[in-house]
């Protein structure tokens, strides 16, 4: 763990001296509502909202950006995990858990419409989380309960597993201009790939939770831990032609970000959010 810690360390160190892809222009705490530990779970590709979820990933809040005013969606548990949100922004879909007789974790998956403030069932009891998506999409990924990324476009679906069948992948997402795939392996890193699961791209190690801010720069966290509890973590960004920067210091235990243009929100491990504008 020790040598670990310290080649992630000297990963971020040398990061620190490469190319500038953000510049910073300010950063700010958000008023986040009182009592609970947050931390971000989506931002409207628009730029208007974020969704923020406690801790444990229970309940769903929408954020205002303009005037920070949030509204409740739902409290139920599971709710903040990979929320998936339309490109217009407008409508979101998400899961809520429960525990059957049968002490086995389903979800029911439901869509919420902002315009109509209205929410429909878009599946009950599932235990496969490819329903997690807007079906309206041409095209979407999902990780199912083997860890393996599953895309559908224009209503067929396949597997694909770029890094092989034995691997576990998480935090898959594709590009805003449809064309690659980001996501993670367990233990191994952050890696990019064509629709086809071909022409793999290895990212970075150390970026966890990735995200698209664009079709070349992806940002994440490269956290450090001893073991039982996170001692440090940064939000990193990364091009595809292999420049890249911390944006935010290891010391500040900054987590999970995601970005619309010109802006990426955090948080960090005292359960607070930011909002940074860069360029």
């Amino acid at each position: 763990m020790k040598k670990t810690i310290f080649l992630l360390a000297a990963c971020v160190m040398a990061m620190a001296a490469s190319a500038q892809i953000f510049q910073i222009v300010s950063t700010q705490k958000l008023p986040t509502p009182q009592g609970t530990e947050w931390k971000v779970a989506g931002f409207s590709p628009m730029g208007d909202y974020i969704l923020i979820t406690d801790d444990t990933n229970s309940g769903l809040v929408r954020m205002d950006l303009a005037s920070k005013a949030t509204k409740v969606i739902t409290d139920a548990i599971g709710a903040g995990w990979a929320v998936q949100i339309s490109k217009d922004g407008q409508n979101i879909v998400y899961r809520e858990m429960t525990v059957g007789a049968d002490k086995l974790v389903r979800h029911d998956i439901f869509k919420h419409n902002f315009a109509a403030e209205k929410r429909s069932v878009v599946a009950s009891a599932q235990r496969d989380m490819t329903n997690l998506v807007d079906k309206a999409a041409n095209q979407h990924v999902a990780i199912n309960e083997d860890l393996h990324m599953v895309l559908t476009r224009n209503g067929k679906t396949i597997v694909v597993t770029p890094n092989g069948k034995e691997e576990a992948y998480n935090w898959a997402s594709i590009s805003p201009d449809g064309t690659k795939l980001l996501y993670y392996v367990s233990a191994k890193g952050c890696y990019v790939c064509d629709m086809y699961g071909d022409n793999v791209k290895f990212v970075a190690r150390h970026c966890r939770a990735p995200q698209w801010y664009d079709n070349n720069t992806i940002i994440g966290m490269a956290d450090e831990d001893d073991g039982k509890f996170m001692t440090a973590s940064a939000i990193v960004a990364y091009t595809l032609d292999g420049q890249s920067q911390v944006i935010v210091n290891k010391e500040n235990m900054a987590i999970y970000p995601y970005a619309a243009e010109g802006q990426i929100a955090f948080s960090n491990a005292a359960g607070e959010v930011f909002l940074m504008q860069v360029k």
